[in-house]
């Protein structure tokens, strides 16, 4: 059976070390999140993970979820105690704002928990990660009414939110939708139409169920310009506060899906049901954009989170299974065989998987911060910075952390040879689960699009040249640095390719856009590659510089060596992806369609 400890030294040491929590108590919610503070959330939160989320992970997979005659939806066994549990617990409210039952704590704290859930349990963190995109989503949004309405149950666990975007003839291309919102006398709208994909759109574990949906008012211009967005709960909610009549919303059918099994993915039927607008008529995807950017960063912690458990297992076997014997000599001479972590290609794959993994956690709490200054920030420079590394690195981070995150959960199987297409050792599950970040919330060919397409020449590249100048700064600043040479020398390599990259795009994509077209995946996963390569450059100098002071933890230097391993095995391949970039789109749109 599968396990996961989660990363407390790594995350402690990426708070504390490289990005140097306590120097943002200006923001409000920090000064409460001290170290003895974070390190017991943290704590915690890690101990929830493991033993509750944890041991119902496989039992979400063999039971997945039911939907009755009735139209009633029953989720795995556990699923509602432990939604209880992390309610009660004040898990989901942790960044939530004050006024609303929150506890205000930095988002950072919130999205590190994350990770650890994740790991454990995806399916389960699925029910409160949409919870809480469509929490953003009304903060940011609706009016006082609708938030004192909803978002203090959605807070602490009592009701559930989520996401309704896609129909049965269209996903991407939201223009398309046919969902009706017919005007009523007393300002509400009658809902009409139907959704598919909805992840829990209909479960037994809250109270209420609050749909954010998206629609088109009679009479609104076609295409997106025409588009709202509505609150649409699943049992109306009387002046009091209690919970009134059934909703015309009802879910149709659970999808059978590959994975994410004890997560119930419904096609969900609105028949005239009462919905209120959320924000501006026709400005819906404004609204919708605000929980679909929270859900893409918490799609990229999927993908982080899938490899690291599946990298956790991986190499718990490495270390036990015996076959064969070292290259160099027996290492187990005591033994019928040596454990194969002794084995190059074992320890290949194994380091792969982990320079990403410690890489994407820097990532992601780097972010992290910079979503809290977005939000928290009384400096408007500091709060434009933020929003511009939000913009630019949101589909960097959701496409290249989800197609390596898959990628390293399929590695992580092959350690286990035959025994990893078992269900029972749990693999296979991981693989499966992983398997779905790459699609949902903007498939990532789209995210490659939109940041070639739009984060790239925004603002006239702003975003773009303030990475590219912070990464050069840095790179400048330790290139005397004997022993960071290592380190910084490759980085500025793959910088170069990013920039020789970046001003192709700039001459070839504007008069033949199938060159931008073409490039843009490469494109992604260079910038992905860069990204990963600075934050190793950053981690590897704290690590050096406390080693030096001495620091003699075994962890810092695992460090640098895992560092090391990034910069000579994993980051050239920046050169092939300029390559191919350059190579243009010719070839690639020569075949008339009837020649596939």
């Amino acid at each position: 059976m599968p396990s996961y400890r989660a990363p407390l030294e790594d995350v402690k040491f990426l708070l504390d070390d490289v990005f140097h929590f306590d120097r943002y108590n200006n923001l409000p919610g920090f000064s409460d999140a001290s170290a003895d503070v974070r390190d017991a959330i943290l704590s915690e939160a890690a101990k929830f993970s493991e033993e509750v989320l944890q041991p119902l992970n496989r039992v979400g997979d063999l039971e997945g979820c039911k939907r009755d005659d009735d139209g009633r939806v029953t989720t795995p066994k556990g699923f509602k105690e432990a939604f209880r549990q992390m309610g009660e617990g004040g898990w989901i409210g942790l960044a939530g704002p004050v006024e609303y039952g929150g506890q205000g704590l930095p988002q950072t704290l919130a999205q590190t928990i994350g990770e650890f859930m994740i790991s454990a349990n995806m399916a389960f963190s699925m029910y409160h990660g949409l919870t809480l995109g469509a929490v953003a989503a009304l903060v940011a949004h609706a009016d006082d009414g609708i938030k004192q309405t909803y978002i203090p149950n959605m807070l602490a666990g009592k009701w559930a939110g989520t996401m309704n975007l896609t129909e049965p003839h269209c996903g991407t291309d939201l223009g398309l939708l046919r969902t009706k919102a017919a005007r009523q006398a007393d300002g509400s709208f009658k809902i009409s139409g139907t959704k598919i994909f909805i992840s829990g759109g209909d479960q037994d574990i809250t109270e209420n169920i609050v749909h954010l949906v998206i629609a088109r008012i009679e009479g609104a211009p076609a295409g997106t310009k025409g588009i709202s967005l509505f609150v649409v709960p699943k049992f109306l909610v009387n002046a009091d506060g209690s919970l009134g009549a059934r909703n015309g919303v009802s879910c149709g059918s659970i999808e059978h899906k590959m994975g994410i099994h004890g997560n119930a993915t419904c096609v969900m039927n609105y028949d005239n049901a009462t919905g209120w607008l959320v924000g501006e008529e026709n400005k819906g995807l404004n609204a919708m954009f605000v929980m679909m950017n929270e859900a893409r960063l918490g799609v990229a912690a999927q993908g982080l989170a899938q490899s690291e458990v599946a990298y956790q297992n991986a190499v718990a076997y490495a270390k036990e299974r015996l076959q064969g014997r070292s290259l160099s000599g027996p290492k187990a001479p005591d033994k019928a065989a040596d454990p194969i972590i002794v084995h190059p290609d074992v320890r290949r794959t194994l380091l792969t998987i982990r320079a990403f993994n410690e890489a994407s956690r820097a990532m992601m709490i780097w972010t992290s911060l910079k979503a809290d200054v977005a939000r928290k920030s009384s400096d408007a420079k500091e709060r434009q910075e933020a929003e511009d590394h939000l913009g630019l690195l949101t589909p960097v981070m959701k496409g290249v952390m989800t197609d390596l995150g898959f990628s390293n959960a399929v590695a992580a199987q092959q350690m286990f040879g035959g025994h990893g297409y078992i269900a029972e050792w749990g693999m296979e599950q991981f693989v499966r689960d992983a398997r779905i970040a790459m699609i949902y919330e903007g498939a990532n060919g789209i995210q490659a699009l939109d940041l070639v397409g739009r984060k790239l020449p925004k603002d006239g590249g702003r975003a773009a040249m303030a990475f590219f100048n912070e990464v050069g700064a840095f790179a400048k600043e330790h290139g005397g640095d004997e022993a960071m040479k290592p380190y910084v020398a490759p980085l500025s390599t793959a910088l170069g390719h990013l920039q020789q990259a970046t001003m192709w795009l700039m001459q070839n994509a504007m008069a033949k856009p199938d060159n931008a077209g073409a490039a843009s995946t490469d494109y992604m996963h260079l910038f992905g590659l860069v990204v990963l390569g600075y934050m190793w450059a950053r981690m590897a100098k704290v690590a050096s510089d406390k080693i030096a002071a001495g620091d003699g933890a075994q962890h810092l230097r695992t460090k640098l060596v895992t560092g090391k391993f990034f910069m000579e095995r994993v980051l050239p391949e920046t050169a092939a992806h300029l390559a191919r970039i350059q190579s243009g789109a010719a070839t690639t749109m020569e075949l008339a369609a009837d020649a596939f």
